[in-house]
Parts: C-alpha cells; sequence; structure tokens
C-alpha cells in the first residue's frame, strides 16, 4: 500500500498518532512545513510515488533520504523500489 510520495512509511511514523497525520497522500500539506518538496515535485508530476519518476532516485530525493536530522540512510527509497515492484 502506498503510504507517501517519498516512500516514508507513514504507519511507522511517530507522529501519525500524535498529530492525527493521515499521511502525505491524503493531506494538502504536510503538518511539519508549509511545503515538502518532494511531495510537490511527485504530484506536480502526477506520480503516485518518487518510485515512478523516470529520473528516480533524483538528488531531492537523495538528500531528503540521506539528511542528518531526518533521512532514514535510504530506506524510504528502497520501500519506493518495492512499491513500484507490486503489480
Amino acid at each position: 500500500m502506498i503510504e507517501s510520495r517519498c516512500g516514508i512509511q507513514c504507519s511507522k511514523c511517530e507522529f501519525k498518532v500524535k498529530v492525527n497525520c493521515p499521511g502525505c497522500t491524503k493531506i494538502a500539506k504536510p503538518f511539519w512545513a508549509d511545503k515538502c518538496p518532494v511531495k510537490s515535485c511527485c504530484e506536480d508530476k502526477g506520480l503516485e510515488n518518487c518510485g515512478k519518476c523516470d529520473q528516480f532516485p533524483c538528488k531531492r530525493l537523495n538528500d531528503f533520504a540521506y539528511d542528518e536530522k531526518q533521512g532514514d540512510n535510504g530506506q524510504r527509497i528502497e520501500t519506493c523500489r518495492k512499491w513500484c515492484e507490486v503489480k
């Protein structure tokens, strides 16, 4: 099940319950910022998730996935790959 644009697994997010977040595929803007550049890029291209992009994984997604404070060492990139393998 696709939970986000970037591959974050919202069902495992500590903030899902804390702020009652339904996940970025169901909201206009994230609770943590006015705009998420990864979400915006994906949605502007009309894609279900970043893994569907012909530039996947792009610099923007890599920077986000490997960010020292918010990153997950690329796990979200692997999640996008798995979501794209499911038919």
